[in-house]
């Protein structure tokens, strides 16, 4: 048996929400967990104080599929089933969803990228590979991808890491491991640890318009 690799046009989706105020504005760009779809992040985003000044931009992954016993589409991101070329796959994906956002609405240069779960990793990585520069990182119940290097690391002006310490999805241990990480790129972060499970708190939300307010231009 031969296993070959074969390359193939895939259209996803993505909903923007454009600003309250007029004007360009700066990108809040959004990714969802695993069995999740747009409209969630997209929820998670508008949570956040002070948002609505920004152009809200929530990714759904490109692997739909059925929720169980519902009928209702869903996606996740990759598998480690070809795992690198997913992530190339991944990654031009979304820089097509934001040059069709920026050709639709005026936006300023900064973004800031925001994941939960399984999108946290996604968020990294756009936040890296980005071309409209980065202004931060919000994380939230996943880890920071282990093929980031240091030298891509320190390209973040800042992250919001956090945690929900019932959360055995994001154990605490690994949670120490991505601050120590950050930290020894010399990556200004801050370490939320907030009474919860595997989710996207209210406390994260605070936080994250701390983060947003700091990196508004």
């Amino acid at each position: 048996m031969i296993e070959g690799i074969a390359a193939a046009t895939v259209h996803g989706r993505y909903l923007a929400l454009p600003p309250a105020t007029p004007g360009p504005a700066p990108l809040l760009v959004g990714f969802h967990g695993y069995a999740e779809d747009a409209e969630a992040q997209l929820e998670r985003l508008q949570s956040i104080p002070g948002s609505a000044d920004w152009l809200l931009v929530s990714i759904q992954g490109l692997h739909r599929f059925y929720q169980r016993r519902m009928d209702r589409v869903v996606a996740n991101w990759m598998t480690r089933q070809d795992r690198e070329r997913a992530i190339a796959d991944n990654i031009a994906f979304v820089a097509t969803c934001l040059d069709a956002v920026a050709a639709a609405w005026p936006t300023l240069p900064q973004a800031v990228f925001a994941g939960f779960s399984q999108g946290v990793a996604m968020a990294f990585r756009a936040a890296v590979h980005s071309t409209r520069g980065c202004a931060g990182v919000i994380a939230a119940g996943g880890d920071v991808p282990p093929e980031i290097t240091a030298e891509q690391l320190r390209r973040i002006p800042t992250v919001l890491l956090a945690r929900g310490t019932a959360d055995g999805l994001y154990p605490k241990e690994q949670f120490g491991k991505d601050s120590l990480r950050l930290r020894d790129c010399a990556v200004p972060h801050r370490a939320l640890e907030f009474e919860g499970g595997h989710e996207w708190s209210g406390e994260v939300s605070a936080a994250a318009a701390e983060l947003l307010r700091r990196s508004r231009p």
